[in-house]
């Protein structure tokens, strides 16, 4: 039976797709190509927070106007980055409210001559509410951080002689309120003597810091006035033939032909076709696997789109290329599939955060984090708690590292952040996700909340239109939402096709008490899995990490082992350098004892044995693996450079040994 189901919906997800709900309008990733170009904005922009009573001195004076430095001092701000701790000014740190950039940009002469030629303005990301003008013209505004939106600008730039200078005028509010996502409450603090007029603060109900500003990067790219402005690819596999489906929107044009191509990666043509939508047949297709699960992961094809349209002016043509992966997803009652596979989730959860540039997108900071993966083993992470930059995608893509990938929805703690409003701006941010990041071979499920209070009878509802309207946006995807609800309170749980847990033992209760762990983590499991019968991902898990301590290279290593309290030996040892280890806490049992390895600093601990203690008196050694002998007594802890013995309260070491478990 459920590998029944599992085949059905790896047939039914691309096939439902033509039935999926039509979004409004292409979100592509600007790529350059015979018939489009890209001019990026990244670097100094002129900055200025408004620091007036009520945030609205700069649209009293209408500063978008005239150039900001017209209308007093500016700072200069790097663009990608977070404001917050680019300046020494401490009040920009924690600021809520309005803040404003702006640059000047001469555009070629081309894109203001040529009417032929459309010229669009893109923002990466902006958080979490911006307007913008172009020109001191109001051109378009967006609602929530980390996803891109953007406008046609070429009414603004194609007309009079000074049409090449461009002032964009950028205003963002970080304000979090009960119906953004994520959300927050404003608390006004009314004691005079205590707290100056008007004084509030910014409540959240979140973990991570809310920086804010123009986080990716800005540009602008043109296209043909008749243009290829949306793909959705879908892939399936038949037999050893992969099965490319495409869709394809066009606008500016009724008068059009599409010409579609599939490139391997060696650019040579193995499939074609023709219109607006269809299939392409690729016999002895090479498939897209996760890194480790196959000798060649991550093989991607390219589709080629060449579009012709008849306008008044002559033939217009248009180029885009699309990476694309072949594979199937498909979760049974007990596993999730990869290309019909069993595929474990075995990696991490991530942020964006980085010391200075915030959250701002850094390509030295996203090379290093891949090759970190890879080095660690990890062949998949969460998008927590809010989707990634573009450019993170396109490398999971690349390397093959596998993606949930979560919308901004965590911090739903309080009831009054289920309400209407929150819900159709919950729906319109999936639609947005879908449509940015839904042909990603990597990004294999959707997760619409982070820990939500879903055991609130409103949390049910609202949960399951969410989940309902994302299904409906790509049937081909699993939809999960991460809890850390009880098994038997959840109201969601019911509608998802995964389920998430976070839990923390002998961390946020029972601190310290490592031999609960295992009855509790069994029963969690057994509950969870009992009532839903669905399969489950341990989605966060473990205890709390040295602040801001980072450690990759390999240091010397200076133990300390304790008995009963006593320091009975030391061991100096030389450098350890260990390849491909898992970056989790290792945790065993045995009839006799529970091992607990945390890994940085390394710690040991054996509860019901002589050894109670195991710590590093150095920087932390970068992992571990724990290799569990017949002997109850007996564990080897193995690294590149030799391993630990332990028995009872003894510990040896050993330079070269391969005891084999």
């Amino acid at each position: 039976m459920a590998r029944r189901t599992a085949v059905a919906w790896a047939a039914l997800g691309p096939l439902l797709w033509g039935c999926a709900l039509a979004l409004q309008g292409g979100m592509l990733y600007p790529r350059e190509s015979p018939s489009r170009e890209r001019k990026e904005l990244d670097g100094l922009w002129s900055f200025r927070a408004d620091f007036s009573h009520n945030r609205r001195r700069g649209f009293e004076e209408q500063w978008y106007r005239r150039p900001l430095r017209e209308s007093g001092p500016t700072l200069d701000m790097p663009v990608p980055s977070s404001f917050n701790d680019i300046s020494q000014d401490w009040r920009l740190w924690d600021f809520v409210g309005w803040v404003w950039y702006e640059r000047e940009v001469i555009l070629p002469e081309r894109w203001t001559q040529d009417l032929s030629t459309r010229v669009v303005l893109r923002i990466g990301s902006a958080h979490a509410y911006a307007i913008v003008w172009v020109n001191g013209v109001d051109t378009l505004e967006h609602e929530g951080g980390y996803l891109p939106f953007e406008a046609d600008i070429s009414n603004l730039v194609q007309v009079g002689p000074l049409s090449s200078q461009l002032r964009i005028t950028i205003a963002i509010n970080n304000t979090l309120t009960p119906t953004t996502l994520p959300p927050g409450t404003i608390q006004y603090l009314t004691d005079t003597s205590k707290y100056p007029k008007g004084y509030f603060v910014q409540n959240i109900y979140f973990d991570f810091f809310n920086y804010a500003g123009l986080q990716r990067s800005v540009l602008l790219y043109t296209t043909p006035t008749a243009y290829i402005d949306d793909i959705t690819v879908t892939t399936s596999v038949e037999h050893d033939s992969g099965l490319v489906n495409y869709q394809i929107s066009v606008k500016g044009s009724n008068l059009f032909e599409l010409e579609v191509r599939l490139l391997d990666a060696e650019n040579k043509l193995v499939a074609n076709g023709t219109g607006t939508q269809g299939q392409l047949k690729v016999p002895g297709a090479r498939l897209w696997w996760p890194y480790l699960m196959h000798e060649r992961p991550a093989y991607l094809y390219s589709l080629e789109v060449r579009l012709t349209a008849q306008m008044s002016l002559g033939p217009v043509s248009d180029f885009y290329t699309l990476p694309v992966g072949i594979r199937t997803v498909a979760v049974t009652e007990s596993q999730f599939l990869i290309n019909g596979k069993p595929f474990y989730f075995h990696g991490v959860n991530k942020h964006e955060d980085a010391d200075i540039r915030g959250k701002g997108f850094d390509w030295p900071l996203l090379v290093k984090d891949f090759n970190l993966l890879r080095w660690l083993g990890a062949n998949a992470f969460r998008t927590s708690h809010y989707p990634y930059a573009e450019e993170v995608l396109q490398m999971c893509d690349r390397y093959g590292i596998v993606v949930i990938d979560e919308c901004p929805g965590v911090g739903l703690a309080l009831p009054q952040f289920f309400n209407n409003v929150s819900l159709q701006n919950h729906m319109r941010v999936m639609e947005e996700v879908v449509r940015r990041d839904k042909n990603h071979p990597a990004v294999v499920m959707w997760s619409v909340a982070n820990e939500p209070a879903s055991h609130l009878e409103s949390a049910g509802y609202y949960l399951k239109m969410v989940i309902t309207h994302t299904k409906a946006l790509d049937p081909s995807r699993p939809v999960t939402f991460v809890t850390n609800s009880n098994y038997a309170a959840d109201k969601g749980a019911p509608y998802v096709d995964v389920i998430c847990l976070n839990s923390y033992y002998s961390w946020y209760h029972d601190y310290g008490h490592l031999e609960l762990i295992q009855q509790q983590l069994t029963t969690q499991f057994e509950s969870w899995y009992k009532t839903y019968q669905k399969p489950i991902i341990q989605s966060e898990y473990g205890a709390e990490t040295i602040v801001g301590f980072h450690q990759v290279s390999g240091v010397e290593l200076s133990v300390c082992v304790f008995s009963r309290g006593r320091d009975v030996t030391h061991l100096p040892r030389p450098a350890l350098r260990p390849r491909h280890c898992s970056p989790h806490f290792s945790f065993g049992l045995s009839s006799r004892c529970l091992i607990h390895v945390r890994l940085g600093p390394l710690c040991l601990v054996l509860r019901g044995g002589l050894l109670t203690g195991f710590v590093s008196r150095q920087p932390p050694i970068t992992c571990a693996q724990v290799v569990f002998l017949t002997n109850p007594n007996l564990y080897l802890f193995a690294f590149e450079t030799g391993s630990f013995f332990v028995t009872k309260a003894r510990v040896w070491w050993c330079d070269h040994c391969s005891l084999q478990p």
